[in-house]
């Protein structure tokens, strides 16, 4: 089947955006913890999270337009703090309820069920189910000019992680947290691990590592 340009512009709006949302495979899911400067707190969920950089530790996430109110966007442009939330499989459904549009004066946390946890000196609610969480500072807004999108990038302050999970490499272990993934706009994965390979280089083939990095003999 061949879709051209012509016809994706055709294509009625909630049929396009299905369409090319699933054309990026598969995303995280994460729920952004915010609190605004009237101490009203607010959950959203976001699959366009991304790594930045490590050194300092910077994290994107892109957010529609802000032509309407936003009130995730509006509440971290006032108090510069947020935090990421990854998804697992125990409470994916309260997780996906958080993208229907609740008025500014509802937190979602309590609208779906899911539970506020604080650490300071960071003023925005963690998710007390996640087990995968960490704070932000907000660094720059950027507007890109080709449709208005927003790019947040904030720098990580604070992770809270189960143990269990973190490798003696610095590997976080997803699969063992339950940790899932978005295709499209309303699609829910759990994942399956193939294996870990060593640091890629010209004329040598990978080696398969152990989940400390190590390499397994065979």
């Amino acid at each position: 089947m061949h879709i051209t340009q012509q016809d994706i512009k055709n294509f009625e709006s909630q049929y396009r955006a299905r369409l090319i949302n699933s054309l990026s495979g598969y995303k995280s899911a994460n729920l952004i913890g915010t609190i605004s400067d009237q101490g009203q707190t607010n959950l959203s969920i976001v699959s366009s999270v991304f790594h930045i950089g490590a050194d300092p530790a910077l994290v994107g996430m892109l957010m529609r337009p802000h032509s309407v109110p936003r009130h995730t966007l509006e509440n971290i442009l006032q108090t510069k703090y947020y935090t990421i939330n990854q998804v697992s499989a125990e409470f994916w459904q309260q997780a996906h309820q958080t993208s229907a549009r609740y008025e500014q004066t509802v937190s979602e946390f309590s609208a779906v069920g899911l539970q506020e946890e604080y650490l300071a000196p960071c003023i925005a609610p963690f998710v007390q189910q996640s087990k995968l969480k960490y704070a932000l500072e907000l660094r720059e807004v950027v507007t890109l000019a080709i449709n208005n999108t927003e790019l947040v990038i904030g720098e990580i302050s604070d992770i809270i992680v189960d143990e269990q999970a973190l490798r003696k490499d610095g590997f976080i272990d997803l699969s063992c947290l339950n940790t899932l993934s978005i295709t499209s706009l309303d699609s829910y994965h759990t994942s399956q691990r193939l294996g870990r390979l060593s640091y890629a280089k010209p004329g040598i083939q990978p080696k398969k590592l152990d989940l400390d990095g190590e390499e397994i003999e065979v």
